[in-house]
C-alpha cells in the first residue's frame, strides 16, 4: 500500500487536491499558507513516509502556499497544522478566541469579523513566532499531534465544564426516569441531582419574566445569557465550594462573597457560551449559503440584486482587512482589536450587576432547594422536608477591626454540612492545573490560560495598580513576562506512590502526618448539677469542642479538595502551573489548592514530569535534602553532618520505603513527613542500584534562604555584623539567627533574674521564662521582624507559645510574661540587626513624607515592574438586590497614612526577593535547569543544586551591585519633586563578593 502511494505521489500526473481528504487533513487548505518541511530531531522517517513528504512538499511549494509544518506522528498522518500559537479571549480580543478545530480554518465567509479574526491570527503568529523563539516549549507546540490532543482536552476543561456537568445531571434524571429507580450515587452528588431540575426549571421561568419590561428586574438586562442549566450548575458548585472552605467557618457563606463570585462565574461563562455559539451559527451559516449552482434557478432581478450583496460583503471584508492590517503594521494592536470589540455591543456587568445576578439565583435555589431526614419517622406522619440553606442576618468578628459587624449569610443545613467534606471529588474546579504550557506573558490581561481570565497581577481592586501595569511599556515587562513565563512552563506530575500512601491514611480516619482527624471531638454532655461555676465550664467546653469540630472541618475540607484534583491528575503524563503576581512583584501558581507553594501534604505529592540521573553531585544533595526534610535539628547541622545522618539511617529509609504504614514508620517523625516519604523511596532506589548515579530522580531539591528578608536587608546596608548571622559570610556549618537571638534574649534576662525583685518587676518574670527560651520561642517574631512586626504582634506570637507548652497556668501571669519576652526579643534584634532597623526606619519616614501629601507610595522594581501601594480608605455602596441590600467597597481617593508607612519596607523587601527570585529562575532556565521557586526557597533537580546553587548566589550579587536605595530615593524625588525626603542611612563596607563564597547562605 506504501509503495503504491509514493508512486502515486511522486508521479506528475498526481493531484493533491483530489487525495488530500484521504490523509484526514485537520483543516482545509488555504491559498496564503506556506509549506516548510517539518526536520525533526528525534525521529526519522521511514522512506517511504520521506518519499511521501517530499512529493506532498513540492506539490504544494509548486501552488504557493505556506506555513504549514510537516508532523512527527507520520502514523496519524495529518501532515499539515498551523502553527500552534494559543489566542486567548484575554491574549487579543474578547471575540478572536481562536479554537484549533476544523471550521476556524475552513474555505472563506461571508462573515466580515471571520475575515478580521483570520486577519489578526495570520498577523499575531508572525509577532508571536519573533517574539517568543526563546520558548523551550515551541517546537513541541507547532509539531506535536499529542500536543494538539492535550490543548484540545484544556481547551474543552476551561470551556466546557460547566456544560459537562449540566449534561450529566441530565442524563442521570433521564436515566431514573427510564429505569424507574433512583441511581445508586454519593450522598452530596444525589442531592445536587435532587436540587437540579427544580432549580433549573425556576431558573427558566425567571428568564421568561425578564423578558417582560413590564416587570423591570433589575438583573433582567443579564439573566437571560446562559441557558438555565448551566446557570444551575455554576450556582450549586460555587455556592458548595464557598460552604467548603469560609473562614468564618464551614457551613456559611456571606451573601455578598456568594453573589458577587457566583454573579462573575455565570458573567464569565456566559462570554464563553456566547463566543461558542457564535462559531455555530457562522458554520451553519456557511452550509446554507446559496452555492453558485443553485444561483441559476434565481430570477435575472434576484441573481443581480445577490450578487451585488456579495460585492457589498466583499468590499466591507477588504475595507475592515485593510483597516485592521494597517494598525497591526504600525504597532496599534489594541486599536485593532478595537475593531474587533466593537462588533460586540455588551458591555461587562460590573460588580454591581454581578451581585444582582448571584443574588436572584442564590434566592432562587433557597426556595427550591430541599432536603429530607434519613426515613425514621412513621409511615403516618407527613415527610420532615425543610430548605437545604437559608438566609439570615449574622455578627460576624473580623481579625482586622474591633467587635462585630452584622452581615447576610447562607447557611446549609446541618445534614448538608454531614457531606459537604465529600463534594470536593464532585466540583467543577475551573483554575485546574493546564495540561498544555501556558500562554507566554505578553501584558496585563494577555496569558496564563487559553479561555478563563487571566490577569499577570492579583491587584483586587486597586485601581492605580492596575492602570500602571497596563501603562507600562511590554519591553519594561518583559523580564518579568520572562520569569512568569519560566515558572509556568516547568512540567509537574503526580507522584502516584506518595498519593497511594496518603490515601491509605486518609480512608483509616487520618490523624497520622499532620492530617487532621476524620472524626468530631465528642461535646460534653451537661452536668446534672446547678452550680453556676460547673455550668459556666461546661459552656467554655461546649465552646471549644465546636470550635474544634469547625476547624477540623474545615482542614477536612482542605484536604479532601487538594486530593480530589491530585486523583483527577494522577494519570496525566504532565501538567503546568500558570504564575501571576501580587502587587509586591511575587509569584503564585494561579491554581490555588494542589501546587508547590502549599503544604507537606501538596509538595509530597507534586514531583517533577521530567527526570534526570542523579551523578554523584545528585546522590551526595539528596542525602543532604532528606536530613533537611527530617529537621529537627539535623538542618542546621553542617552538610557533612546532615549526609552522616541519612547515611546512620539508611535502614530506616529501606524500611520506610518498602512498608510505609507497616515497618517502624521512621519518615513520620520527620516535620514534613510526606516529602521525607518521598525522598526515602527516591533515595532507597538509588542506594539499592548497582550504579547509583545513574538513578533517574524526579524530585525537586530546596535550597531554602537563611532568614530571606533579614538577608537582604543586610546586602541594602552592607552589615557585616547582620551578614554573619544570616549566612551571607561563609562558615563551617550554617549560622542559626534564630538560635542566636534566643541565646541574647537568655542573657538578657539571666541578666534580669539576678536584680531585687521589690525594684523590677521583670525579675519574676525573667525567672520564669529562663527555662522556656528556645529558637523555638523567638523564632515567628524574628521572621516577621523583616515584616514590621509591632510589639502587640511580637507579644501575640510569644503568648501563642508559650500557651502551647501550658508553662505558664495563670492567665494574667501568661499575658505579663508575654509582654516582657516580647520587648527582650525586639531589644535583642536591633542590637544584632542595627542596619537593618535604621533603613527600615528610613523607607518608613520617606512612607510617611509621601502618604502625608494623600499620596500612594510607588515604585519600580529591579525588574521594570510597577508597584502602588494600595492601602486607601473604603468607600461604600449600597445596592438592592432580590435577596437584601449588598454594601459593594470601592477605594475612595483617600489613601491610609499609617498603613502606607508601616507597610512599605516589608512590601519594599517583598519586591527585591521577588525579583531575585525571577532572576534566578530565567538563569536557571537559560543553563537547562528546571526550575521552581517558593520566595526564597529554590527548587532544581538533584544532579543540577551546584549549578542553581551558583547561579543564585550571582543574581543576589548582582542585584545588590545595583545602588538600589539611590535609585529608590531618586525615583521619588523624580515622582515628587515638591516633597523633602530624609537623607540615605549610612551602610557598613561587607564585600558583596563574599556571599559567592558562603555555602550555606541558601541551603
Amino acid at each position: 500500500m506504501w509503495t503504491t502511494l509514493t508512486k502515486r505521489v511522486s508521479s506528475k500526473n498526481f493531484n493533491l487536491s483530489s487525495h488530500l481528504p484521504r490523509f484526514s487533513l485537520p483543516i482545509p487548505i488555504s491559498h496564503d499558507i506556506l509549506i516548510t518541511p517539518f526536520h525533526s530531531q528525534s525521529r526519522t522517517l521511514p522512506p517511504f513516509l520521506a518519499s511521501i513528504q517530499n512529493a506532498i512538499f513540492t506539490s504544494f511549494n509548486q501552488l504557493g502556499r505556506s506555513n504549514f509544518m510537516f508532523s512527527q506522528y507520520p502514523f496519524h498522518f495529518s501532515p499539515f497544522c498551523f502553527n500552534n500559537v494559543m489566542i486567548s479571549c484575554r491574549g487579543y480580543a474578547s471575540v478572536a478566541e481562536a479554537i484549533e478545530s476544523e471550521e476556524d480554518y475552513s474555505s472563506s465567509s461571508s462573515d466580515s469579523v471571520d475575515e478580521i479574526h483570520k486577519l489578526l491570527e495570520e498577523e499575531i503568529v508572525k509577532e508571536e513566532k519573533v517574539n517568543h523563539d526563546h520558548n523551550h516549549n515551541h517546537n513541541v507546540q507547532n509539531n506535536s499531534y499529542k500536543y494538539k490532543v492535550l490543548r484540545r482536552r484544556q481547551i474543552k476543561m476551561e470551556t466546557e465544564a460547566w456544560e459537562e456537568a449540566a449534561r450529566e445531571y441530565q442524563e442521570m434524571l433521564d436515566d431514573m426516569r427510564e429505569h424507574k429507580l433512583a441511581p445508586n450515587l454519593p450522598y452530596v452528588k444525589s442531592l445536587f441531582l435532587g436540587w437540579f431540575e427544580p432549580f433549573r426549571d425556576a431558573i427558566a421561568a425567571e428568564q421568561e419574566l425578564c423578558k417582560e419590561p413590564k416587570y423591570r428586574l433589575s438583573h433582567a438586562p443579564y439573566f437571560n445569557e446562559l441557558p438555565p442549566d448551566m446557570m444551575a450548575v455554576i450556582t450549586m458548585h460555587k455556592l458548595m465550594g464557598l460552604l467548603m472552605t469560609n473562614s468564618n467557618g464551614v457551613g456559611s457563606a456571606r451573601v455578598i462573597q456568594v453573589a458577587s463570585q457566583i454573579g462573575e462565574a455565570i458573567e464569565h461563562e456566559a462570554r464563553i457560551h456566547r463566543f461558542m455559539e457564535s462559531t455555530k451559527k457562522t458554520k451553519e451559516k456557511r452550509s446554507t449559503t446559496i452555492n453558485p449552482d443553485g444561483e441559476s434557478d434565481l430570477e435575472p432581478k434576484e441573481r443581480d440584486k445577490l450578487t451585488e450583496q456579495k460585492e457589498k460583503v466583499a468590499n466591507d471584508q477588504k475595507r475592515l482587512r485593510k483597516k485592521v492590517a494597517s494598525l497591526i503594521k504600525k504597532q496599534k494592536k489594541q486599536q485593532a482589536m478595537g475593531i474587533v470589540r466593537g462588533l460586540d455591543d455588551r458591555k461587562p456587568w460590573g460588580q454591581e450587576g454581578q451581585v444582582k445576578v448571584g443574588s436572584r439565583l442564590v434566592q432562587l435555589l433557597i426556595e427550591t432547594a430541599y432536603i429530607q431526614p434519613p426515613a425514621n419517622q412513621s409511615a403516618d406522619s407527613p415527610p420532615d422536608i425543610h430548605p437545604a440553606f437559608k438566609h439570615s442576618l449574622k455578627n460576624i468578628s473580623s481579625d482586622s477591626q474591633k467587635g462585630s459587624r452584622r452581615y447576610g449569610v447562607i447557611e446549609c443545613d446541618p445534614l448538608v454540612l454531614k457531606g459537604i467534606e465529600k463534594t470536593a471529588k464532585h466540583m467543577v474546579i475551573p483554575y485546574m492545573p493546564m495540561l498544555v504550557p501556558p500562554v507566554n506573558w505578553t501584558g496585563y490581561d494577555k496569558g496564563a490560560y487559553l479561555f478563563l481570565p487571566s490577569f499577570v497581577m492579583r491587584i483586587h481592586g486597586a485601581r492605580q495598580q492596575r492602570e500602571a501595569v497596563k501603562r507600562a511599556s511590554k519591553n519594561q515587562l518583559n523580564p518579568v513576562f520572562e520569569a512568569l513565563d519560566t515558572l509556568g512552563n516547568t512540567k509537574w506530575r503526580v507522584n502516584k506512590k506518595v498519593l497511594s500512601v496518603i490515601d491509605q491514611i486518609w480512608a483509616n480516619g487520618g490523624r497520622l502526618a499532620d492530617l487532621v482527624d476524620r472524626r468530631d471531638v465528642a461535646i460534653p454532655v451537661e452536668p446534672n448539677t446547678e452550680d453556676e461555676s460547673e455550668i459556666r465550664k461546661w459552656k467554655w467546653k461546649v465552646k471549644a469542642a465546636k470550635k474544634e469540630n469547625s476547624e477540623r472541618h474545615s482542614q477536612r475540607c482542605d484536604i479532601e479538595l487538594k486530593l480530589a484534583v491530585a486523583r483527577k491528575l494522577k494519570n496525566e503524563e504532565g501538567f503546568y502551573y500558570p504564575h501571576n503576581l501580587d502587587f509586591r512583584g511575587r509569584a503564585y501558581p494561579m491554581h490555588p489548592y494542589l501546587n508547590h507553594l502549599g503544604s507537606d501534604l501538596c509538595r509530597g505529592i507534586l514531583e517533577f514530569a521530567e527526570g534526570r540521573a542523579l551523578g554523584k553531585t545528585g546522590l551526595h544533595w539528596l542525602k543532604i535534602h532528606l536530613a533537611n526534610l527530617y529537621a529537627g535539628g539535623v538542618d542546621k547541622l553542617s552538610y557533612e553532618g546532615r549526609i552522616a545522618f541519612t547515611e546512620n539511617h539508611v535502614d530506616d529509609i529501606f524500611d520506610s520505603a518498602d512498608k510505609p504504614l507497616e515497618g517502624k514508620r521512621w519518615w513520620l517523625q520527620a516535620e514534613d513527613p510526606f516529602q521525607c516519604l518521598a525522598a526515602c523511596i527516591n533515595l532507597s532506589e538509588a542506594l539499592r542500584s548497582p550504579t547509583p548515579e545513574n538513578t533517574i530522580s524526579y524530585m525537586p531539591v530546596h535550597q531554602d534562604g537563611s532568614c530571606n528578608g533579614l538577608q537582604h536587608y543586610a546586602a541594602l546596608g552592607r552589615d557585616k555584623l547582620g551578614a554573619a548571622a544570616v549566612n551571607l559570610v561563609g562558615g563551617d556549618q550554617p549560622a542559626d539567627v534564630y538560635s542566636g537571638i534566643a541565646a541574647r534574649v537568655l542573657e538578657i534576662m539571666k541578666r534580669d533574674a539576678d536584680k531585687d525583685p521589690k525594684t523590677n518587676p521583670n525579675v519574676l518574670h525573667a525567672r520564669r521564662l529562663i527555662s522556656q527560651v528556645d529558637r523555638k520561642l523567638v523564632k515567628q517574631t524574628v521572621m516577621t521582624s523583616v515584616y514590621g512586626v509591632t510589639y502587640i504582634g511580637a507579644r501575640d506570637q510569644i503568648l501563642k507559645r508559650l500557651k502551647e507548652r501550658c508553662a505558664i497556668e495563670d492567665d494574667l501571669e501568661l499575658f505579663a510574661a508575654s509582654c516582657y519576652a516580647a520587648k527582650t526579643t525586639l531589644v535583642a534584634l536591633e542590637e544584632m540587626f542595627e542596619a537593618a532597623r535604621s533603613i527600615m526606619g528610613w523607607l518608613g519616614d520617606c512612607a510617611k513624607v509621601i502618604a502625608s501629601t494623600n499620596q500612594a507610595v510607588r515604585w519600580i522594581t529591579p525588574l521594570g515592574l510597577p508597584v502602588v501601594q494600595p492601602y486607601r480608605q473604603i468607600g461604600r455602596h449600597l445596592v438592592k438586590t432580590s435577596l437584601q441590600i449588598l454594601t459593594l467597597q470601592r477605594e475612595t481617593d483617600k489613601v491610609m497614612v499609617k498603613r502606607q508607612r508601616t507597610a512599605f519596607p516589608p512590601n519594599f523587601v517583598h519586591s527585591l526577593d521577588g525579583s531575585h527570585m525571577m532572576m534566578t529562575a530565567v538563569a536557571c532556565k537559560n543553563a537547562g535547569l528546571n526550575f521552581a521557586g517558593v520566595h526564597d526557597s529554590y527548587w532544581t533537580h538533584a544532579c543540577d543544586v551546584d549549578d542553581m546553587n551558583k547561579i543564585l548566589r550571582e543574581k543576589f550579587v548582582e542585584l545588590y551591585e545595583a545602588p538600589i536605595l539611590e535609585n529608590l530615593l531618586d525615583s521619588f524625588e523624580k515622582t515628587f519633586p515638591t516633597l523633602k525626603f530624609p537623607p540615605l542611612p549610612e551602610r557598613g563596607d561587607f564585600d558583596l563578593q563574599e556571599v559567592l563564597e558562603s555555602p550555606y547562605f541558601f541551603n
